[in-house]
């Protein structure tokens, strides 16, 4: 798990072993997490565009850039939250994720809010 708050905005991320949907024979390791995302400032802001960072156990990394999250690019007013699941497969038993998201106020000042590091890790990983 990992949670983050960068200029009132608060994100947590917690990840989850999907097994019938793995095939290690493959390897194909399939991952969700789920994201809550807090705004605590006192003004409102949108999330426009969204940054991943990926890392399988052999140290390969991915990018991954796009705008919004699961279709939406969400407005958040001061004390409101908006939550997602989201999937990650992986040809290894872990790996890591990490990232941001561009977030706009309504008077177009923009920052990134970030994302820590947080595991993608199969049971067989820890046997």
């Amino acid at each position: 798990m990992s949670e983050t708050l960068t200029r009132g905005v608060r994100i947590k991320v917690a990840s989850r072993y999907l097994p019938e949907r793995s095939n290690p024979l493959q390897p194909l390791y399939f991952f969700t997490y789920h994201v809550a995302i807090q705004n605590e400032g006192d003004q409102p802001v949108r999330l426009m565009n969204r940054y991943w960072r990926i890392r399988d156990a052999y140290g390969r990394v991915e990018e991954v850039r796009g705008p919004g999250v699961v279709g939406q690019q969400p407005r958040l007013q001061a004390g409101e939250s908006f939550e997602y699941d989201s999937f990650c497969p992986l040809p290894t038993e872990f790996g890591s994720m990490e990232g941001s998201y561009e977030m706009h106020y309504d008077d177009g000042e923009s920052f990134e809010a970030a994302i820590d590091s947080f595991y993608l890790i199969s049971p067989q990983a820890v046997n």
